[in-house]
């Protein structure tokens, strides 16, 4: 058995398992609060550079950020930390075709993660954080801390673990059933090649209609795809376009703050009447809700914030994550000309084989009948089943020490973040760093908001470090 990475320079070892923004930005933060005789940080982490995860490392230069460069940082009190580095010379090309008339740049995702990965690669040079290239399966309470055991075999001991997981996948809608495990099905568009099988001529059925789908035809448009492309989703709503640049919002939704889903529906459309007289588009207050996000989520009970989730989340965030103009004017141009055929409804049928026959329940309209070559699933992450496909989740799980959020967002913390055990008790060694938070903390989906989540819980961690044992 191979024995135990243990820290020489100190007993106080933190195990990030995750290294993705997440992960990235609180080892990161870590290493800046406390001295290396202080702490070792420990990220396990299975791909080669930290900061990447799923958003970050997909290679695809149509996979853009749907945001413009200067509102994205690995530092929230230097916004334009990120757009300082572009102009350094230190990151890559960038094609023209990534800046907007405005000036706005929406680069790759790669180049963000490319970015983040190089700040962390300088701790990690310097000695500050240690990134283990594994994949965590099962990690138990063992002498005052955590036995972690990675899929090499290692084992990691510590005294505080950080859970950072990954999204987790797609979950198959079950009509789609007969196609798991065929090579008709693309599970994960976002894996290497994931597209290539995929003929030029062959039409294809995108279920989803979101960023990732959107993603996808854009994808596809630039390897020259010249086959149908229907696109699927159950509402028929699409990722909204940026607006122009414009004055802020009056709107202040932190003061009284409203107790129910609906109070807080009739407050927000009240004040976009009242943009709307001023000359403001949607855009700036749906800034201000995501700003104020967490006092209007802390002040909702949970049978409201379960309401808000039925109703209101689709609507939600296709106005909170906006689609990059580059990926929008392909979008729309192929919508125009026929190619991409938007569809409203839900598969009812499939029969797979070489051509994949599929019959579809329009929400308006007679039914369809499609024949494609593949389906590609772009429904966005299945969370209420994150515990279940991540191996030391689940192993923690079985013990008792963690469990699911009511709301079936991630896993069931406190406010600030620790895990809360399938016994009601809230343990302040076991943290959650990302978005797998939001249950109990709100809005932890953009990059802006888990950053600051991440930084919030290393300075809790850094100082609950610093008390004395006795304290503790």
């Amino acid at each position: 058995m191979p024995s135990p990475i243990q820290s020489h320079r100190s007993d106080q070892v933190v195990a990030i398992i995750g290294g993705g923004l997440s992960g990235a930005v609180l080892a990161r933060n870590l290493a800046r609060l406390r001295r290396a005789d202080e702490l070792r940080i420990v990220v396990i982490e299975p791909r080669d550079a930290l900061g990447q995860g799923l958003a970050y490392s997909t290679p695809d230069p149509d996979h853009r950020l749907n945001v413009p460069e200067h509102k994205m940082s690995l530092i929230s009190d230097q916004p334009l930390h990120f757009q300082d580095w572009l102009a350094s010379g230190r990151a890559p090309w960038i094609a023209p075709v990534s800046t907007t008339a405005t000036g706005d740049v929406f680069v790759p995702r790669q180049v963000f993660g490319r970015y983040i990965a190089e700040h962390l690669q300088e701790q990690i040079d310097a000695g500050r954080i240690t990134h283990l290239r594994g994949r965590a399966v099962a990690a138990q309470r063992h002498a005052g801390g955590f036995r972690i055991r990675l899929d090499n075999g290692a084992l990691v001991e510590a005294q505080r673990v950080v859970l950072a997981a990954t999204h987790p996948a797609p979950a198959l809608p079950g009509a789609l059933a007969p196609l798991r495990g065929t090579p008709a099905l693309i599970a994960d568009p976002y894996a290497p090649d994931a597209l290539a099988a995929i003929p030029a001529e062959g039409d294809v059925l995108i279920v989803g209609s979101g960023l990732t789908g959107a993603d996808i035809v854009a994808s596809l448009h630039r390897r020259g795809h010249r086959g149908r492309i229907h696109l699927l989703s159950r509402h028929g709503r699409r990722s909204q376009p940026h607006g122009p640049q414009q004055a802020e919002t009056t709107a202040d939704f932190s003061v009284a703050p409203e107790r129910t889903a609906l109070a807080l529906l009739r407050r927000i459309r009240r004040a976009l009447a009242q943009d709307l007289a001023a000359g403001l588009t949607w855009h700036p207050l749906f800034d201000r809700l995501r700003v104020q996000g967490p006092q209007i989520w802390a002040a909702l009970p949970q049978v409201e914030r379960r309401r808000l989730l039925r109703h209101l989340r689709g609507l939600w965030d296709i106005h909170r994550f906006r689609i990059a103009p580059q990926t929008h004017e392909v979008l729309g141009r192929l919508i125009r000309s026929g190619q991409v055929r938007p569809i409203t409804g839900n598969v009812t049928r499939t029969d797979p084989g070489q051509v994949v026959m599929l019959n579809i329940a329009q929400r308006q309209g007679d039914a369809l009948s499609l024949r494609v070559t593949h389906v590609v699933l772009a429904t966005g992450p299945a969370h209420g089943a994150v515990i279940a496909q991540n191996p030391v989740l689940a192993d923690l799980a079985r013990q008792g020490l963690i469990g699911p959020d009511p709301l079936a967002l991630g896993i069931w913390t406190t406010p600030d973040g620790q895990a809360i055990a399938q016994d009601g008790q809230a343990q302040d060694d076991l943290l959650v760093a990302g978005p797998l938070a939001r249950g109990a903390v709100g809005e932890l989906m953009g990059a802006p908001e888990v950053t600051i989540w991440a930084e919030t819980t290393a300075l809790r961690l850094s100082r609950d470090l610093a008390r004395p044992a006795s304290a503790a």
